[in-house]
């Protein structure tokens, strides 16, 4: 299975190929992600109509299908929101991703080829020299979220279930909204990410399951004490 399958797409909305509703869902996620559809704020179908310069028909398609990721919810007769951000939303998305994820990375590592291998590598590659961009003022978020969620399905792409690539794909773009929340307090600049992620990827690259599941746990965990400040 293709990593970019998972991506949060770069491409405009109205970009040849590929159906109207599928695009508008991918920007709508990509949207809702990354913060600029507020977690609880009502979407309303005239201006995202405007905003989309599509018909109204497709966005309602789009939405009907985002409720299935739960990154919208559908009100009663008032139409959809933006699924509401919470403590305890995010407590139960970190504790099944981690549980979920432990199991994904150690059989990837146990029966990962060289092509396993290889993949992680060039994600790890793309995902450090985007990192340098950013050092050197070339800093595309788009870009970096995109190559960051490769980077970490790369490393449980070797575990064999389809099923549960597509569930670890579904929590990661939920709990990319509390890191964007997170990542507004106080002190979460001062967090080194590439050295935590360099840490992953040597542990993953020496096979040392035990090592890279526990680096991975508490890279996913750190989240939380900076989310407090915003929830």
């Amino acid at each position: 299975m293709a990593n970019s399958d998972f991506l949060i797409t770069q491409e405009p909305v109205e970009q040849a190929g590929g159906s109207t509703t599928s695009r508008i869902v991918q920007e709508l996620r990509r949207q809702i992600i990354t913060g600029v559809l507020r977690p609880g704020e009502k979407l309303r179908i005239d201006a995202l109509r405007q905003d989309l310069k599509t018909g109204a028909t497709p966005i309602r398609e789009a939405l009907s299908l985002l409720t299935s990721d739960h990154l919208v919810e559908r009100l009663d007769q008032r139409g959809f929101r933006v699924a509401p951000a919470t403590n305890a939303h995010f407590a139960d998305n970190l504790k099944t991703r981690c549980w979920l994820e432990e199991r994904a990375i150690r059989e990837s590592i146990e029966h990962g080829g060289t092509d396993w291998e290889e993949r992680v590598v060039l994600a790890h590659h793309r995902l450090s020299r985007a990192k340098r961009e950013e050092e050197a003022d070339f800093y595309d978020p788009v870009s970096w979220e995109a190559l960051h969620k490769e980077f970490h399905l790369a490393l449980i792409s070797a575990c064999g279930s389809e099923i549960l690539l597509r569930i670890c794909s579904q929590l990661y773009d939920q709990n990319v909204r509390y890191r964007y929340l997170a990542s507004h307090s106080s002190g979460y600049a001062s967090r080194d990410v590439s050295s935590e992620h360099n840490a992953i990827f040597a542990a993953a690259m020496d096979r040392n399951a035990e090592l890279t599941v526990e680096i991975l746990l508490e890279h996913y965990t750190r989240t939380g004490g900076f989310l407090k400040e915003h929830i």
